[in-house]
């Protein structure tokens, strides 16, 4: 038996934001289980807690999706170092847990809310126009409906396009058959006073058609587009297609940009993985 938590993360209201599953003391799992468990549970992601092989690590992380595993997410970054702390983790300085993943090291910041420093972008810059003809077939809208894009891939995949509002990110209607391997984020200002701007997340090659709210895209949509086309520092709205009340908070401070939201257990108890 191993300790469980299901974390709510990026919104304070109950069932409303991205759940992830945290299996803690992993180490003495076998990646079949962990695939096989991650399945089970058909959540965006499951994470399972380890010991750190890094010095300068708090914990190591080990990050699956129904049907794969990733080098780094975020709603996961951020529900698993709340389950860490919770369950009595105590990080080697105060004021930020460092998690070692697949990616490296990603530091957690601790404050009103956690927030995670963005990792750097491994593929950036303008997306090719055969791309762009893959991806605008996939969201069902036509080139000229797209104001920009780039590539914001911290390791999932991610390549982003924005729209012209958060009223045109909402009216999407996707082509799932289009996507292929494809991960988009599309991004839509908003006016409405509390948030900036409308972001949704598709990834169905992952096992996830749409994610409910994103951690590691909306670092991407930050790195490129915070303290330029969107403030500094503001909050972006996802999921309310899907039911959901993601609230992401993302602020640029020079090169670093930290993306932080609320996580709260919903589900602690234990989770039998073995035979």
């Amino acid at each position: 038996m191993h300790p469980f938590r299901q974390v709510d993360v990026f919104s304070n209201e109950p069932g409303r934001g991205n759940p992830v599953a945290v299996v803690h003391d992993a180490d003495d799992l076998t990646d079949d289980q962990m695939r096989t468990f991650a399945r089970w549970t058909n959540l965006s992601e499951t994470t399972f807690l380890l010991g750190p092989s890094d010095p300068a690590a708090d914990y190591r992380v080990r990050i699956f999706t129904p049907v794969a595993e990733l080098p780094f997410a975020g709603h996961p970054t951020l529900g698993t170092a709340h389950a860490w702390l919770e369950a009595g983790g105590v990080p080697a300085h105060a004021e930020v847990v460092v998690q070692e993943c697949r990616a490296g090291l990603v530091t957690v910041r601790r404050g009103e809310r956690l927030a995670f420093e963005a990792p750097p972008l491994v593929r950036t810059g303008a997306v090719a126009e055969d791309d762009l003809e893959r991806i605008v077939r996939a969201l069902g809208i036509t080139r000229e409906d797209v104001v920009d894009s780039a590539w914001v891939d911290n390791g999932p995949g991610w390549v982003a396009v924005a729209l012209s509002s958060a009223d045109r990110v909402l009216a999407l209607e996707p082509a799932w058959h289009e996507f292929g391997s494809l991960k988009v984020g599309v991004v839509g200002p908003r006016r409405d006073g509390a948030t900036a701007c409308e972001v949704r997340a598709f990834c169905p090659g992952l096992g996830v058609p749409e994610d409910p709210v994103t951690g590691s895209l909306n670092a991407g949509i930050g790195q490129w587009l915070a303290g330029d086309v969107l403030p500094s520092a503001y909050v972006a709205a996802q999921g309310t297609v899907v039911g959901r009340a993601g609230r992401v908070h993302v602020s640029r401070h020079g090169d670093t940009v930290l993306v932080g939201g609320d996580t709260v257990s919903r589900i602690v108890g234990t989770a039998h993985l073995g035979d």
